[in-house]
């Protein structure tokens, strides 16, 4: 059997002609996984998102070539066709291929898609999961996702349609969250936060507590406790935006600023 040491050691598991899709976390090196940092240190090409951090890649080996493949809501981005192929590509020259993703691939990075274009191509693919940032947002706050007595499950939900899609029905879930007890985890939903808040106050009270996270985990992190009923006029107040998560749910009575008012926008510590 393999000691711990041994295991961190052997690079082998990532071989050559393979592609690895690495979830770099919400932005903190120090929340990745062990695996994580194997695939990353092992990697020949690093394809990487614009929210993994400097520090994240200060694993990488300095003879790796880092491509910047950047996807930001609102932003100019790399298109999804184009970052497939190169994966392919690159794959098929016999490197060691690393997408590196913030969170989690397959929390709203669009990892199921390209694991399929991958295996369609006859590229092995591997997944290595990482911290998603609608976890460590409310985490670094000193609360839960889920709680005995205040939420019975948790739904992550992105605020952001395709094009051509309806997206989602806010007004059905917050009935669902309401009667099920469900705490909601809104990924980009800064843009649509007006239409998000008029939806849900359909099913819930307008006193539903509500964190909203920007910079999950890294340093520049701010947040604000607020309820459902303040969620766009929080947001203006102060001046968070993208990249952030929106928790709504009565977990956010865990967070030990709810008590203070004053707290509120304040770079958590």
């Amino acid at each position: 059997m393999n000691t711990p040491a041994t295991v961190i050691a052997s690079a082998s598991t990532f071989n050559p002609g393979t592609v690895t899709l690495v979830g770099a976390g919400p932005g903190d090196p120090e929340l990745l996984t062990l695996k994580a940092a194997r695939a990353i240190a092992a990697a020949t090409v690093l394809l990487v998102d614009d929210l993994v951090s400097d520090g994240v890649l200060a694993h990488a080996s300095p003879t790796a070539r880092i491509v910047h493949v950047g996807k930001r809501g609102g932003c100019k981005s790399t298109p999804q066709a184009f970052i497939e192929k190169l994966m392919i590509m690159a794959a098929r020259e016999g490197e060691v291929v690393v997408r590196l993703k913030g969170g989690d691939p397959f929390i709203f990075g669009r990892g199921g898609e390209e694991v399929e274009h991958l295996r369609e191509a006859g590229i092995a693919v591997q997944v290595v999961n990482g911290i998603t940032a609608g976890l460590a947002g409310l985490s670094s706050l000193g609360a839960p996702l889920t709680h005995r007595d205040r939420a019975h499950g948790v739904v992550f939900i992105t605020g952001h349609a395709k094009p051509g899609d309806a997206g989602t029905d806010w007004q059905q879930l917050a009935a669902t969250a309401r009667d099920a007890r469900l705490t909601l985890v809104i990924y980009m939903g800064v843009s649509s936060a007006t239409q998000i808040q008029a939806e849900l106050l359909t099913g819930l009270p307008a006193d539903t507590p509500l964190a909203i996270v920007q910079h999950a985990s890294l340093p520049q992190q701010r947040h604000a406790v607020s309820t459902l009923g303040e969620l766009t006029a929080t947001l203006a107040r102060e001046g968070l935006g993208s990249p952030s998560v929106i928790v709504v749910g009565d977990v956010v009575q865990g967070v030990a600023a709810l008590a203070d008012p004053a707290s509120t926008g304040r770079r958590a510590a």
